[in-house]
């Protein structure tokens, strides 16, 4: 009886889940802390997402306690192709959480309101060029579903994320994308108001069937139809927004609006600048640290280039079919030739940042 009693002590003292079972970082700190922090000390952000979500190769040892029936774990790192010798090494360069979030979204839709608002009082929009009402009516409204569909992709995408910090950023991500889509649809609602047979429904009918826009809704449904998250995310950020999404709302949208007696429309679009600022970053840190991995480092850069030679492909043809765009304002200071030689700078300085070589795709 003894014998048989010392045989198992040991077994279920290694699976036990007793407080004091397990030694782990922080178990003797007043502080509870139960993970390395990145800087001298955690931060309210790491507090609020670290080990929020599961994990049985850290603390949670009697294995995922809820399964999908073919017997898939609530999390799986099967989810995407790259590889991570640790996935919890990484931290939101925003550091932003659920509290943050909602407070920095508040502010940019009241900022966008007061934009409106009182240009509207002022009558700025019946100053508008006509040549630019119908490019916002047709043009910029066909954007907005652009924006809506990586919305839906990242947010598709968050899900499978394996940790609590990947999955903030990429909803962050995705809730900036819808947000804006929304900031689109109100914006030009508010000054369809002030103009006579303003075509509210003229941006949807562009992105179903103009010849402009269906490169652009190939590559946003490719993201979309990708099975894996990281490479949807990976395609978003460091793909797609570089060659097209700031192309059209930077290079055009923002270059050419004051032009046309419009200081309104820039303001709303430059929200989604900043989105895509914050969104970069922590996409340049997550996969950096992949391509750094000293066991997986080389696998992931080999698959990363893969998802950059599918995707840059088809951004660029995307990027090139929205060139008659250029030509459509009465007054032309924008010269696409130039927006798209901006584009693969930023194309350039991303890959050098993360630790890949894109000068197949951007030009040497």
């Amino acid at each position: 009886m003894s014998t048989t009693q010392e045989t198992i002590r040991p077994e279920a003292s290694a699976k036990s889940g007793a407080a004091g079972a397990a030694t782990f970082a922080g178990s003797n700190s007043r502080r509870f802390n139960y993970f390395e922090p990145k800087g001298r000390k955690a931060s309210h952000y790491e507090d609020m997402t670290l080990d929020v979500q599961p994990d049985p190769k850290r603390y949670l040892l009697q294995d995922w306690i809820i399964s999908f029936a073919d017997g898939t774990p609530t999390y799986s790192e099967s989810w995407t192709a790259a590889k991570s010798s640790d996935w919890h090494k990484f931290r939101a360069i925003d550091q932003e959480w659920e509290r943050t979030h909602y407070q920095r979204q508040s502010t940019i839709v009241g900022m966008i309101a007061n934009v409106v608002e009182n240009g509207r009082r002022s009558g700025v929009v019946k100053r508008f060029d006509k040549a630019w009402v119908k490019i916002l009516q047709d043009h910029v409204g066909a954007w907005k579903h652009a924006e809506f569909g990586l919305g839906m992709a990242t947010m598709q995408a968050q899900r499978y994320g394996y940790t609590q910090m990947i999955n903030n950023a990429i909803l962050t991500n995705s809730s900036y994308k819808l947000r804006f889509a929304q900031d689109l649809t109100l914006y030009l609602g508010e000054i369809g108001m002030d103009l006579e047979g303003f075509d509210q429904d003229a941006g949807k009918a562009h992105w179903l069937d103009d010849p402009v826009w269906q490169g652009v809704r190939r590559g946003i449904e490719t993201i979309g139809g990708s099975s894996d998250y990281l490479e949807q995310y990976f395609a978003t950020n460091v793909v797609f927004e570089p060659l097209v999404g700031e192309l059209f709302r930077s290079g055009f949208v923002m270059q050419v609006a004051a032009s046309q007696n419009d200081f309104m429309t820039p303001a709303v679009v430059s929200a989604a600048e900043g989105d895509y600022e914050r969104n970069l970053a922590n996409t340049i840190e997550l996969f950096r640290m992949l391509i750094q991995d000293e066991q997986h480092g080389e696998a992931n850069r080999a698959l990363f280039n893969g998802w950059l030679g599918t995707h840059s492909e088809i951004a660029v043809e995307a990027a090139h079919q929205l060139q008659p765009i250029w030509s459509q304002p009465r007054v032309k200071i924008a010269q696409f030739v130039e927006a798209v030689e901006h584009s693969r700078h930023r194309l350039r300085a991303i890959g050098s940042e993360i630790g890949l070589d894109v000068r197949a795709v951007a030009g040497s």
